[in-house]
């Protein structure tokens, strides 16, 4: 019992560490050089405060190699629960990483054609715009299908959680929502026109938020409840 409460402390310290760098990278950062409706200007602000925007990519590299093993230290603390479906959750949560990586390969390029003086001296400043815009629509289409998997893995997470019997039931119900929430906005930005303006796509993946953070506390701050030996 102590060692699985060692576990689930310490993938308590990891999932906050996804979390934490999770929200600077991808929302508070976007968020200060985003400006609605206006490219060229998110542009100057992406080169007028390039150190942050450094600074996101750097926490986007700490969320994936957090990521990677998140799902390693969650699988010693549920494969009682069903062996099958950890190997799931691993296999999914996993996949994400690469795809993630590769994205942000592509934030880079954009930093580097906007401020590189070996793209100044060759290329016009409108087709050096062109080229970073175009290199930060494929890191939002990288995220974009990474995040499938960012949901994914919700499924069989909460669903060990849900019949674990040592964490709370209640966490395993919204990160199976989570799931589902995931998937209604990879696939209705794909197929639905105009679904990104719609209220729901803003709250379709709060109740993965709520799942994931809750589940992220009670692993570092409570940790697992003793649990009877039987497996289903």
């Amino acid at each position: 019992m102590a060692t699985e409460r060692a576990i689930s402390r310490g993938a308590g310290a990891v999932y906050l560490l996804v979390v934490v760098t999770g929200i600077f990278s991808l929302g508070y950062v976007p968020g200060q050089l985003r400006v609605a409706g206006d490219p060229q200007a998110m542009l100057g602000n992406l080169v007028a405060h390039q150190q942050l925007f450094q600074w996101g990519v750097a926490a986007f590299l700490i969320e994936q190699v957090a990521f990677l093993l998140l799902p390693l230290i969650l699988f010693r603390l549920l494969q009682h629960v069903h062996r099958a479906t950890a190997v799931a959750m691993v296999a999914l949560a996993v996949t994400a990483v690469p795809i993630a990586l590769v994205a942000a390969s592509h934030r880079l390029d954009a930093l580097a054609v906007l401020t590189d003086t070996r793209f100044s001296a060759l290329v016009a400043p409108e087709v050096r715009n062109a080229m970073a815009l175009q290199s930060l629509q494929s890191w939002s289409n990288g995220v974009h299908i990474a995040s499938l998997f960012w949901g994914l893995w919700l499924l069989p997470f909460g669903w060990l959680v849900f019949k674990s019997g040592v964490l709370p039931k209640v966490f395993g119900v919204l990160l199976m929502l989570g799931c589902l929430g995931y998937a209604a906005n990879v696939f209705g930005e794909l197929l639905i026109p105009g679904y990104a303006v719609m209220a729901f796509s803003n709250y379709a993946t709060a109740p993965a938020s709520l799942g994931e953070i809750g589940i992220c506390l009670w692993l570092l701050v409570v940790g697992v409840r003793a649990r009877v030996r039987a497996t289903i």
